[in-house]
């Protein structure tokens, strides 16, 4: 809490290409798609590059906490639109209009109330037009001496429900579907939020069943991919997802982070599965076979 979080990112528009710069570090979460597609809406163009990710350009933060689409979202979105203004500006200047009267329609920068209509890459031929923008959160406070106050930017919700089979027996377990309901603020990219999800909730089953460090007088006795188990495609179960939107005010664009909220409650979900399957207490994860059926 209190901390004055915030991201950069810069825009370059000119001959109808967007260059983008910023510091965000891609390490799978989909901001090298999100990012081209916000400029895209912004400035109705269709190719976007985007430069080495460079931290001269200016902070951005870790990925991490499910804050690149908020906060450097925001700065790629905050340079765009400003972009945008001097591109109807410039276009105001040169063809005698004002520029409150210019949207950008599909690929054009069009005259709200006329007839003009001219294309993003004709507008911005030989110039060459360059923005930079810092996107902060609003500000929050630290917890009073009751534990109260505003702490957090947003609240992320999230439910799951898990289907097992549980053999007694032997003590395994097979995941077979987990159902999830969330609230993801606004959906900027379906596919990559859905795969969000469903990440976010193999990681929860890895915890749930199968991931443990296993120490024995400070010595790791597993300590490879042999005897470390992860979920695999093969352990993956059915996925029934429903994305809630209700655009988050305060965000930017609308989303909340989508990520890590899985990983937090399908754990559980699965261990109270279990537990139903089988009436034993179970209060430790992962569950391993020896706690089933011994």
């Amino acid at each position: 809490e209190t901390f004055d979080d915030f991201a950069t990112a810069r825009c370059q528009l000119q001959d109808g290409v967007v260059h983008l710069k910023y510091a965000t570090v891609e390490v799978g979460q989909g901001f090298v798609i999100l990012a081209p597609q916000i400029a895209r809406s912004v400035l109705g163009v269709d190719e976007v590059v985007i430069d080495p990710v460079d931290t001269r350009i200016g902070s951005a933060g870790s990925t991490s906490a499910s804050r690149q689409t908020w906060m450097s979202g925001g700065a790629v979105d905050g340079a765009c639109r400003l972009v945008r203004q001097r591109l109807f500006e410039h276009v105001g200047k040169i063809h005698n209009i004002d520029p409150l009267r210019l949207v950008i329609e599909d690929t054009d920068v069009v005259d709200m109330l006329g007839d003009f209509r001219i294309s993003v890459i004709e507008a911005s031929a030989g110039v060459l037009i360059e923005e930079t923008f810092e996107h902060h959160h609003r500000p929050t406070e630290e917890l009073d001496e009751n534990g109260q106050g505003n702490c957090h930017v947003a609240f992320a919700f999230v439910a799951h429900r898990a289907v097992v089979d549980v053999d007694v027996e032997l003590g395994l377990v097979k995941v077979i579907q987990i159902a999830t309901a969330q609230d993801v603020g606004r959906v900027l990219n379906p596919i990559a939020a859905l795969g969000q999800i469903e990440g976010g909730i193999a990681q929860g089953l890895g915890l749930a069943v199968m991931e443990e460090i296993v120490l024995d007088n400070g010595k790791m006795r597993n300590p490879s991919f042999t005897d470390y188990l992860l979920p695999t495609a093969l352990d993956a179960p059915q996925v029934v997802a429903i994305m809630i939107e209700e655009p988050e005010p305060q965000a930017p664009l609308g989303a909340k982070g989508i990520g890590e909220p899985p990983c937090i409650s399908v754990t559980p979900a699965i261990a109270a599965a279990i537990r139903n399957a089988t009436g034993r207490d179970l209060p430790r994860v992962p569950i391993r076979p020896q706690d089933i059926c011994l």
